[in-house]
């Protein structure tokens, strides 16, 4: 039977616009240091770290191989290092399934991601497209969004009013994360007025530019004691890649989040959506809310504008970190997810935190208009 997985420790920096004054792997080194301090980890060959997941990007890193310069500060020039070069919650399943198979006790896990380095991170995203006839077209995942965004508001109902609702909510829910990129309150009229940026997406219905970087601490239920009296055990994990073409792939609905959220519901014994007690899901731009709960089924197909109006995401517990919205790497955005979840389950969340709560979902997303998800469920 495979072993129970837990997270023991969790570290992170501030999310913040631009972080010129540190490279990659000081923003590292702080959160390597601070897991080493939580819980003595170390490198022995018996007892010790003997793998470690990075997450990071050549692109946005500006050089090839993008690992090669972290692993000496994560520790990795003494055992084992993997890459994750998707959003990093697939790290988390990697090495959630490389302990449940046996091959580690422990695993080390840490991501960055610098957008601010480079000329413009759409260029970046036009690199994901096919080279001979959609990336000449100029296609990144911000008008690949707007090609989103209004198939499903659309189909669903959304308004701009709707997408400004999120927008301050996201803002207000990001004020008591002390860790959340630090942005301006903002009202229905500011959204409503700031610049159109890939028609019908604003300025403010887009997450801005974000640098970042996180740790965290993997271990088998056999020795979770030695790190922590208080383990968030990771019970399910999905995922599911959309087709490559925009063409070929509805839009206003993701199939491969529903598979991804199935999957990781069955894994962790048969829940579903409602067995959930909050959910943090990975919305880089204000529709995708709204969208990815019907994805994982908190919604019904084409019920995203009622949910809204009826209050759900404050009645459901969604994105009490400010998701992704607020601000996170594209790189790391399901990592933020599954840390907020992380801090809501032990009771460490502050002031934003969530009552009763036994069950959390995270989600993460990578590719143009959702081609790629990933679902985590995690309980206390």
């Amino acid at each position: 039977m495979a072993r129970r997985v837990a997270i023991c420790a969790a570290a992170q920096i501030r999310n913040e616009a631009n972080i010129w004054y540190q490279r990659f792997q000081g923003m590292l080194l702080e959160c390597f240091e601070s897991l080493v301090d939580q819980t003595g980890l170390t490198f022995d060959m018996e007892t010790g770290v003997r793998n470690v997941v990075t997450c990071s990007d050549d692109v946005f890193d500006a050089r090839t191989i993008s690992d090669n310069g972290m692993t000496d500060v994560v520790g990795a020039h003494y055992r084992g290092e993997e890459k994750m070069a998707q959003d990093g919650l697939n790290g988390l399943g990697y090495a959630m399934a490389a302990i449940m198979s046996g091959h580690d006790d422990l695993v080390l896990l840490l991501g960055h991601c610098k957008e601010s380095q480079s000329e413009s991170r759409h260029m970046c995203t036009n690199l994901a497209f096919e080279p001979f006839f959609t990336r000449p077209l100029g296609l990144d995942f911000l008008s690949a969004g707007g090609l989103q965004a209004r198939a499903y508001m659309t189909r669903a109902g959304l308004t701009e009013d709707h997408l400004a609702e999120v927008v301050v909510r996201s803002r207000r829910q990001a004020a008591a994360n002390p860790f959340a990129r630090e942005n301006a309150a903002v009202t229905h009229q500011e959204v409503a007025a700031s610049p159109l940026l890939a028609d019908p997406l604003r300025e403010l219905h887009f997450y801005p530019v974000t640098d970042w970087a996180v740790g965290m601490l993997l271990c088998c239920e056999e020795r979770v004691h030695e790190f922590t009296d208080k383990p968030v055990w990771l019970t399910g994990f999905g995922s599911s890649m959309d087709s490559y073409f925009l063409g070929e792939r509805d839009l206003a609905f993701s199939t491969a989040l529903q598979q991804a959220a199935q999957r990781a519901f069955k894994m962790a014994g048969g829940v579903d959506a409602r067995d959930v007690d909050l959910f943090e899901l990975n919305d880089a731009a204000a529709y995708q809310m709204p969208l990815w709960a019907e994805g994982i089924g908190l919604v019904p197909p084409g019920d995203g504008a009622r949910w809204l109006d009826a209050g759900g995401p404050d009645r459901h517990q969604v994105n009490r970190s400010g998701g992704m919205l607020n601000g996170n790497p594209l790189m790391l955005g399901g990592l933020a997810r599954a840390l907020e979840a992380f801090y809501q389950l032990r009771g460490e969340a502050d002031d934003r935190q969530a009552d009763g709560l036994k069950r959390a979902l995270a989600h993460g997303t990578t590719g143009p208009a959702g081609q790629h998800h990933a679902v985590l469920i995690m309980e206390n």
